[in-house]
């Protein structure tokens, strides 16, 4: 594929401009939907990408049109040189963003600041205390929470994610949006999406329609639906007079694949072209051995499949053989 623009474009013509680099396949939680319960099986440490790999690659995605870039995980903030990271992405002309698990935070809180980074995207699946140790498998949630409100004290733009499992945190759905009454929060609805080892299945699944029937129930003509901007994947919606928002993420039973925009770099350095995709193309050993990065970039855009990394219909997302071979959620940074 031979591409004289400088934007990233794939077969469908979509132009991605939005990259995301996992820094780590590492967490300090172990939520049941992200980790396999046994535990992520990590490599050693030169097969990921170093702070100098990571910004010579980010330099050579700006290069080709990338506008932002978001850093993941595992949970990107336990990396050690994860300060050094930021403020040298700082420099780059994109708009820089983080999602966390919001347990470090106020450890870098003035780094956020110092080097501009003002939207940061916290994981969080209940406000409850002792269901969050039951999903995490860890206990954090004072923490957790006394971070998002430094965050909305400091005038940080804070997304809350929470993905909703039948059984596990559905029944909570009202009061995630009751939060948003007196906190101006943007709460987000994950649907339950299947990875290697978190033993998915729809029937524990939320839709977009079982939330949308149940808040319309609920708020009535005080529900309204917010116009979404251009490669939104989310679907938003405000309560009449409420500080914050809500939004609900349907990759499941209403993909948003028309107008994806996204790249995800994994730790170890390889270009998954979509979520589900199980196909990665490996940027970290071209960057050492002197390859055409940029190439390889363009043409595993150009690859890309036109809806969920080819399984465009529900019963093939539904068939474990067809995602069985993709990463944990933990080991994409989602």
């Amino acid at each position: 594929m031979d591409i004289s623009s400088k934007n990233i474009i794939d077969q469908h013509h979509r132009i991605h401009d939005y990259l995301r680099i996992s820094l780590t396949e590492r967490c300090n939680l172990r939520c049941v939907y992200c980790m396999p319960e046994e535990g992520n099986l990590l490599k050693e440490n030169s097969k990921y990408m170093s702070k100098a790999e990571i910004i010579q690659l980010a330099n050579v995605f700006v290069s080709l049109g990338v506008k932002k870039i978001r850093l993941t995980g595992g949970e990107p903030l336990i990396r050690k040189d994860v300060a050094e990271i930021i403020k040298e992405l700082s420099k780059l002309p994109v708009e820089l963003a983080i999602t966390t698990n919001g347990i470090l935070i106020d450890t870098y809180l003035n780094t956020f600041i110092e080097s501009g980074l003002r939207s940061i995207n916290v994981s969080l699946d209940t406000l409850k205390k002792d269901k969050f140790n039951t999903i995490t498998r860890r206990n954090y949630f004072d923490k957790v929470m006394a971070n998002i409100q430094l965050l909305i004290k400091n005038n940080f733009h804070v997304k809350i994610n929470a993905v909703i499992i039948k059984g596990q945190n559905d029944d909570e759905l009202i009061d995630f949006i009751e939060f948003t009454k007196t906190q101006p929060v943007h709460f987000r609805f994950i649907e339950f999406m299947p990875f290697d080892g978190n033993k998915w299945n729809w029937d524990k699944g939320v839709s977009y329609q079982d939330i949308l029937k149940l808040t319309s129930e609920k708020y009535g003509n005080e529900l309204k639906r917010l116009e979404d901007k251009k490669n939104d994947t989310a679907k938003s919606f405000k309560i009449k007079n409420y500080l914050g928002t809500f939004a609900v993420i349907s990759s499941v039973t209403n993909p948003f694949c028309d107008t994806c925009n996204r790249i995800r770099l994994t730790a170890d350095g390889k270009i998954k072209n979509c979520l589900f995709s199980d196909s990665e193309t490996d940027l970290l050993t071209a960057l050492r051995s002197g390859e055409n990065v940029q190439q390889l970039i363009l043409d595993s855009i150009w690859n890309k499949k036109r809806s969920r990394g080819g399984m465009e219909t529900f019963d093939q997302l539904s068939n474990p053989l067809e995602h069985g071979k993709n990463r944990a959620m933990v080991a994409i940074g989602g």
